[in-house]
């Protein structure tokens, strides 16, 4: 069974005894109660927040809290571990992924991602982009569609002259970029991005940063990572971790001026972390 198509829908107010919290915008992607065991260590417990559509959504929290965990959870790739169980839901636009009916291959086409390292192929700049739309049974305009990948990733101008040259030729910046555009080559409605910058310099950051907020008109994107200032820079909302729970969750500015829960103030002022 395939996912429903990309279509608006209500957004979630938090229930009682929650940490989530009201959004004015629609849900795209919606965790109810998700706890989640790396065999017997459990990694998440009962976390419930939305993700709402075309947003940055910044998760922060110190190492080890499961941050990524959560991430790789919204579009299965923890499945490719073969240890991993969990409980409670995550629904994309109300189908709940881990139904067995639904085809992970499917999510992962919908909820693309981009890993902290840049990780291209060690193929040509083209072919990097040409193999996830051939694995995905893609076969027409494949060449419009890596255009627009690369012109919405930014890079398009770098490198359209030199399509058939290595991929490990480009910056490390360059080499993210490329990345961000093998994930929206297959034209996903969500942008899954662990720790994107940690990885890369000063200069390179400020390109990926400026990049997150172009891409969020068209893209959902969720975005883990450590530094403070970028959350505060690229989200509208920001989730707090700790120790594999949700602490706290709201709009980026009230997180960071006024946050409801100690612990989330302590992490962001710096006692912990």
């Amino acid at each position: 069974m395939s996912l429903p198509a990309p279509a608006p829908t209500s957004p979630y107010h938090a229930e009682e005894g929650h940490v989530g919290t009201a959004i004015a915008t629609p849900t795209v992607l919606a965790t109810r109660d998700f706890s989640l065991w790396y065999g017997s260590h459990q990694a998440l417990f009962d976390i419930t927040f939305d993700v709402p559509e075309h947003q940055v959504t910044a998760v922060i929290g110190p190492s080890g809290c499961g941050k990524s965990t959560w991430l790789r959870s919204l579009n299965r790739m923890n499945d490719l571990l073969g240890i991993v169980r969990t409980e409670g839901s995550i629904s994309y636009r109300g189908t709940d992924i881990y139904e067995r009916h639904v085809d992970a291959v499917e999510v992962r086409r919908r909820i693309g991602m981009v890993f902290q390292k840049p990780n291209p192929f060690p193929k040509s700049i083209r072919d990097n982009l040409a193999f996830p739309l051939r694995i995905n049974g893609i076969r027409v305009g494949v060449e419009q569609r890596i255009e627009t990948a690369l012109r919405r990733a930014a890079l398009w101008d770098e490198v359209k002259d030199r399509l058939a040259r290595s991929a490990l030729e480009l910056s490390g910046g360059q080499q993210q970029r490329l990345c961000i555009a093998r994930a929206l080559v297959t034209e996903p409605e969500v942008l899954l991005m662990d720790e994107p910058c940690s990885a890369l310099d000063p200069g390179s950051t400020a390109r990926i940063e400026d990049l997150i907020q172009e891409l969020r008109q068209r893209y959902t994107v969720v975005i883990v990572t450590h530094n403070m200032q970028q959350a505060a820079r690229v989200s509208q909302h920001t989730a707090f971790f700790y120790v594999g729970r949700l602490e706290e969750f709201g709009p980026t500015r009230e997180i960071f001026t006024k946050p409801t829960n100690k612990r989330t103030e302590d992490y962001i002022t710096g006692r912990f972390g």
